[in-house]
């Protein structure tokens, strides 16, 4: 497993989607820092303490990252078949379980890393504009939720890449699903009982950034894991059909 671990991080280093997603980083905290320019009786809404990583996060989240996620996952899974090289790796030979489980773990990796990108980011901003009244309980609480963010938006996407790769239709569908996907929690989030339900709504709830019952917690962490035990059904048997095909 670590050798197929550090084979698809090298993978990942030189994939141009790497570049797409730190791109669609900068340029969300771009737009949202804009968007912080506008005045609500007469004060920037930049100029309060947190908006900026609060905003960055949810419109982040709910727009571009879960679409990232989806499309870096979808392209390490598919890739041997779209490059024709899975057969080769039956010389090795190669455990196609294994192999998918480590594409999955560095698909998980990423968004963490996605996500601390971010974090980053917004807390160079916050620090340039808030240094004073920043403290530190605070920022390692924006941590949090940024990395359980990440790593439950990675569950909540996993069936997405599992079914882009069952349909082997390219990985810039899993774009398309998952933009249409995490679009739709924005209607989930209106209501209280859909928004622990839905697993991209179910993200912010499991991650801290929506205040939640412990009952709404913990259906919101059934949804996320419910998301990764589907992914892994759908995977499920690959060996067997390598083998036969």
């Amino acid at each position: 497993m670590k050798t197929l671990l550090w084979a698809e991080r090298l993978k990942l280093k030189r994939s141009k989607i790497l570049w797409i997603a730190v791109f669609s980083a900068v340029m969300v905290a771009f737009i949202v820092f804009m968007q912080g320019q506008f005045q609500y009786y007469g004060q920037r809404y930049v100029d309060n303490i947190t908006w900026y990583m609060t905003a960055t996060q949810s419109l982040g989240s709910l727009y571009v990252f879960p679409a990232m996620i989806a499309l870096m996952g979808s392209y390490m899974i598919c890739r041997e078949n779209q490059d024709d090289t899975m057969k080769s790796l039956f010389l090795i030979p190669v455990s196609i379980s294994k192999l998918m489980g480590a594409k999955l773990i560095m698909t998980a990796i990423f968004a963490v890393g996605l996500y601390a990108f971010v974090f980053v980011i917004t807390f160079a901003v916050e620090a340039a504009l808030h240094m004073s009244l920043l403290d530190f309980p605070m920022v390692l609480g924006f941590a949090k939720i940024y990395i359980l963010e990440g790593i439950a938006l990675f569950l909540a996407v996993s069936p997405i890449i599992a079914i882009v790769y069952r349909l082997k239709k390219g990985y810039w569908l899993a774009l398309i699903f998952a933009e249409i996907y995490s679009f739709l929690g924005l209607f989930a989030g209106m209501e209280s009982t859909m928004r622990s339900v839905y697993p991209i709504t179910a993200a912010f709830c499991v991650s801290g950034y929506y205040e939640t019952t412990p009952i709404q917690f913990g259906i919101s962490l059934f949804s996320l894991l419910s998301c990764g035990v589907l992914s892994l059904l759908i995977l499920r048997g690959l060996n067997k059909e390598y083998i036969t095909s």
